[in-house]
Parts: C-alpha cells; structure tokens; sequence
C-alpha cells in the first residue's frame, strides 16, 4: 500500500481542470464526526482520476477502493455512478457479506475476502450465513477487473486498512440520510412494513453510531465525498475534498 506521502503527491498530479469551491451547510452530524468546511466541486471522471492515483496500479490484482459512510450517506448511489465510468470494474457490497451476521461483528469476513481477493486477484466467496440460511450463490468477483469498489457502512474500517489502495468517506446530514434510509427500506420492504422499518432502523443506529464512534474511519480516508444535494452543484459533478478537511 503506498505511503500517505506518496498517494498525496500522485493525487494531486492527476486532477484535470481547477475545481471550483462551494460553501459546506450546516451539516447535522453525530459530535465525533468532523464537519467539512468547504467543497471541491469537479466532474465525477476528476475523483475517479483521483481514486485511480490513489491507488496506483496494482500487479496481478484489482485496485481495491472503499467507498464508506454512515447508513443512507449515499455509498451506493455514489459506487454505482463510478464504476459505471470503469470498464470492467465491479462492486462488492458489504450488505451481502454481512447478511444474516450480527451487527458490525462480521470484520473477520471483510479482512478475509480482501485478502483472498489481493492475493488471488479474483474472489469466489459463500459467507457463512449464506449458507446457514439457504441463500444460493456466492460473492464473486472477476479475475480481470482493474478496480473494486467495496461499498457499504464499516468497508474503510480500522480492521482493513492495510488492504484496501484508497478510502473515501461520503458524509451527509444525518436527517437526509435517516430519510433515505427509511424511505428507502419501506419502498422495497427490505425490513417490514413502515412501524418495522422505522424500528429497524433505530436498531440499527444503536449499532452503527458506537461502532463509527469508536473506529472513525473518516480520519483515514484519503477524500470525503458529499452525499447530497447542494446548490450550485449540477446532476452530473460531485462536491468533495481531501486532507486537511477541518
């Protein structure tokens, strides 16, 4: 994994244009969570740039990049939109690694396909629960992928961070993201009905908030992306920044 110093500098060589900055809102976050001050507004291809220096060219293997972020920030809304600009590059998305797994406890899991998938440069993995609970298949991941981008709450965790090329963090007002995980969980009846998905959801945030508190992965992320809407800030750019943020 490349040194601090060395992604620093090979990031900084690859931005294409100036960006512009925007002011951050008044974004309401847990108090151990540091908000950014002001935004970097480029094109989304400029961060893929970005990630790409991050993370150098790895031999034989994917260049692993975690995409993390409080539940409902918009990680996989983010994930979708970059690896749609790689060929070839895929996802592997920590709700299917950690189904049917008490909650943040499944860190053995995510070490172990990380390094199954660094040293074998391709990936074919059952979890456990899969196979305690019926669920066919298996989490694969193809030998000539240039780029995986492992999304989901807990993927730049402290566990793993000698395994993953680059880090970024999505932060977003955490009354959006509650709004959009509700919203999103009773649109596809994911945990229940509403009264089951607003429970759902508590618990969950019983979990996730210690867990963050506790791991603070966005003091190793190498960017924070912005996860909603601002003004000034078109459909197809993305507001983000890297060190220092604060």
């Amino acid at each position: 994994m490349p040194s601090s110093s060395d992604r620093s500098d090979a990031a900084a060589a690859s931005a294409s244009v100036t960006p512009r900055t925007v002011p951050a809102p008044d974004l309401r976050l847990p108090p151990e969570e540091p908000a950014v001050r002001s935004w970097s507004v480029t094109t989304l291809p400029d961060l893929l740039r970005h990630v790409h220096a991050l993370a150098g060219e790895p031999t034989g293997r994917p260049a692993v990049v975690a995409v993390d972020g409080r539940s409902g920030s918009g990680k996989t809304t983010l994930t979708r939109r970059l690896a749609a600009l790689e060929p070839g590059a895929q996802m592997l998305h920590i709700d299917d690694l950690d189904w049917n797994e008490p909650l943040y406890q499944w860190d053995h899991l995510l070490v172990e396909v990380l390094t199954r998938l660094r040293a074998d440069g391709a990936l074919e993995f059952s979890p456990p629960a899969w196979l305690r609970h019926g669920r066919a298949g298996a989490i694969t991941i193809a030998t000539d992928a240039p780029l995986v981008l492992v999304e989901g709450t807990g993927a730049g965790m402290r566990a793993v961070a000698g395994l993953i090329d680059a880090h970024l963090w999505v932060q977003t007002d955490y009354a959006v993201a509650e709004e959009r995980g509700i919203g999103r969980d009773i649109a596809d009846g994911t945990n229940g009905d509403a009264e089951e998905s607003v429970r759902f959801w508590h618990d969950w945030q019983a979990a996730e908030r210690p867990f963050f508190a506790a791991d603070r992965p966005w003091e190793r992320a190498d960017a924070v992306v912005c996860g909603q809407a601002l003004p000034g800030v078109g459909p197809d750019e993305v507001a983000w920044t890297t060190r220092p943020w604060t």
